[in-house]
């Protein structure tokens, strides 16, 4: 082939005609498969691989589309994607970006509900130890649902019917569509924050499973778990279960039911009262008379307590007597033994002994003190003469008699020879009375 007819096209220019073709044949395509690689970068974009059991192909959920799954992607479902087929030019690899994802087998409500519940049930939310017990009778009744339709009115009728000036505040809601979950859970929050209710009803009228699905949003779960006062839960039919009839205190099959849960039948409770008064009435009067006929049998056996304390009174004057005369008796013998023990003192008196010692003590001090003179001189004239033998040896009193000590400068050498100090050197002379400083001049 002549080179001058031959096209040469870049890969950027192949890999465009590509990408046309292949956007342009699969604008619109579903496409079944099993999800793996599963990716969820910070982006909110969702990216994984499509495959079977022969082939695979690359998929991508941008964040818009995502916000729709009302499921959670897993690697290993079965899913079916729609959407349409995309090249990426810089890898030169084409992929399926898909707009709405489903489960197969399954519908994507169903598996949603299934996830969430079983997620819910590992935190604990549907723990029945948490559950509160419905008032007895309420003072006043929250009721979170739409305003308007056959609910409020049949709930309205039945609580007038049964307890005629119970009190209702509704929170007007939308119960279905884009929002309905947020506005139930501000709901459920607003009454349980005010604490001007006692008991709320949640709940609607049944329909699909579309139809119920705000009462499956997390939001709503997560606001009856956290509201501080007993929450019923009344969605659809009694074959109708939510997400919020797993969460609130208590499920009611429908909503006229929660209304007739909610509250007893006046003229039952007021029959209840009757039945109650009279039972404590006739308890009180069994209660009463057998106290009564225990009264009048104790007072039979008791004695008159004026007679008991005249008796005592008797024993007491006559053991007062007896204490007197036994004091004044004891009293005499007590008298006549220390008067007996004074004349004895007298007659033993130690005046004369002290007398006697007093003499004695003074002579001995007398002796002590003439003994204490006498070996006071004699010390003292010893000290005398050793004194005179120490002033004789003092090297002060040779000093006295001309002799002088002489020392070498600036070392303090005493001298004993002139070989000892040098020509012009100083030394100190000592007499009996100063000192002289004096240098040398010549050696003899």
């Amino acid at each position: 082939m002549d080179l001058l007819e031959r096209r040469i096209l870049t890969v950027s220019e192949l890999t465009a005609g590509i990408k046309e073709l292949l956007e342009t044949a699969f604008n619109e395509v579903w496409v079944e498969g099993e999800i793996s690689n599963l990716r969820r970068p910070p982006s909110g974009h969702v990216y994984f691989t499509l495959k079977d059991e022969q082939s695979q192909i690359r998929g991508v959920i941008f964040k818009m589309q995502g916000r729709y799954l009302r499921f959670d992607l897993e690697d290993g479902q079965q899913v079916i994607c729609w959407g349409r087929i995309g090249l990426y030019e810089k890898r030169g690899e084409y992929q399926i970006i898909a707009d709405y994802v489903e489960p197969r087998g399954i519908g994507s409500l169903q598996l949603a509900f299934e996830q969430l519940k079983q997620r819910l049930f590992e935190e604990g939310l549907f723990d029945q130890a948490r559950k509160r017990a419905l008032p007895l009778v309420p003072k006043r009744i929250g009721i979170v649902t739409s305003p308007t339709g056959a609910v409020i009115r049949d709930m309205l009728h039945i609580l007038r019917r049964r307890f005629a000036n119970i009190e209702v505040l509704l929170y007007p809601v939308r119960v279905q569509g884009e929002g309905a979950a947020e506005e139930i859970a501000q709901g459920i929050a607003f009454l349980g924050a005010q604490g001007e209710v006692d008991v709320i009803i949640v709940g609607r009228g049944g329909g699909s499973l579309e139809d119920l699905w705000a009462f499956n949003e997390e939001v709503v779960a997560r606001a009856i778990f956290s509201c501080p006062i007993p929450v019923i839960s009344a969605v659809g039919h009694e074959t109708d279960f939510t997400i919020a009839d797993f969460v609130a205190d208590v499920r009611a099959p429908t909503p006229s039911a929660a209304a007739e849960l909610v509250v007893q039948q006046k003229r039952d409770l007021v029959r209840t009262i009757a039945v109650l008064r009279e039972r404590m009435g006739r308890g009180m009067d069994r209660l009463l008379t057998g106290n009564r006929e225990e009264t009048t049998g104790m007072q039979g056996r008791i004695r008159d307590p004026r007679r008991r304390i005249e008796d005592h009174r008797l024993r007491l004057d006559e053991q007062w007597s007896r204490l007197a005369q036994a004091t004044l008796r004891t009293w005499r013998e007590k008298g006549g033994r220390v008067e007996r023990a004074l004349r004895l003192l007298l007659t033993q008196s130690p005046s004369h002994e002290i007398r006697s010692y007093g003499e004695g003590i003074a002579k001995l001090t007398k002796g002590l003190r003439g003994g204490m003179a006498a070996i006071l001189a004699s010390k003292r004239k010893g000290w005398e003469k050793e004194v005179a033998r120490l002033e004789a040896l003092s090297p002060l009193a040779i000093l006295s008699r001309g002799y002088s000590i002489t020392r070498r400068l600036p070392d303090n050498l005493i001298l004993r020879a002139v070989d000892e100090v040098e020509i012009t050197g100083q030394v100190a002379v000592r007499l009996s009375r100063g000192e002289l400083i004096c240098r040398v001049e010549e050696k003899g």
